[in-house]
């Protein structure tokens, strides 16, 4: 699968995936990760993005034309990409949406700045508009690197252990249960005794209760 993030700030995206398990996913060509800079396509003497709003207010907005030719320049590469504008002005990823977005073969994270994108971009280009949440971010590299990070996980493969993702919060309407490892007493707090007696069917059933209660505590909107 191939991920390619559109931004003015190439330099935000690489150090997240120079580690770990989306490294490792990297180097077994289960997924490929590209930034694309809208600079390069400006037409402006100073190859700028930016521009004051229309009517006036405060803050500078992206300008249609670097992202137009950036985006017809990618669709002509790669017709089928599925385009994803990140702004917190769009219904909030979720797990759901990071497992149907992994049936992709190539998605484009749009990363806007500044007070957001020319709105005409998003109507032209846009296969969707996602948010991380009800707040504003100083740009969409974040969002688009936390939901790379989420459809990723989907991929066969970029997991160790396949089954990690089947038992994720959210996967089943529920939240994880809480996890232990060893020792079973440390500094005084033991680890539920349920989870010792190595009977796999009575552990499941209790790990089950615990996930129950830790949704009804924590996120009771899910029940």
């Amino acid at each position: 699968m191939r991920f390619s993030f559109v931004t003015i700030f190439e330099s935000l995206i690489a150090p997240y995936f120079a580690d770990s398990i989306l490294k490792r996913a990297i180097d077994n060509k289960l997924l490929a990760v590209e930034t694309i800079n809208p600079r390069d396509f400006s037409t402006d003497k100073w190859r700028r993005t930016d521009d004051v709003a229309t009517g006036g207010g405060a803050g500078m907005v992206m300008t249609p034309q670097p992202l137009f030719d950036c985006l017809n320049d990618l669709k002509r590469k790669s017709p089928k990409v599925r385009i994803l504008f990140m702004t917190p002005c769009a219904k909030k990823f979720g797990a759901i949406d990071a497992k149907r977005l992994a049936v992709f073969d190539h998605i484009a994270f749009v990363c806007g700045r500044y007070e957001g994108f020319d709105e005409r971009a998003i109507e032209v280009f846009a296969d969707e508009v996602l948010s991380i949440g009800d707040f504003v971010l100083t740009g969409g590299e974040l969002p688009a690197v936390i939901m790379c990070d989420a459809i990723a996980r989907f991929i066969d493969g970029t997991l160790g252990n396949s089954r990690s993702a089947m038992t994720d919060s959210f996967e089943n309407g529920a939240l994880e249960a809480p996890a232990f490892t060893k020792p079973a007493l440390f500094r005084g707090v033991g680890t539920p005794g349920e989870l010792l007696g190595g009977n796999h069917k009575a552990i499941e059933s209790f790990r089950s209760r615990l996930s129950e209660l830790k949704t009804r505590y924590f996120r009771p909107d899910l029940i």
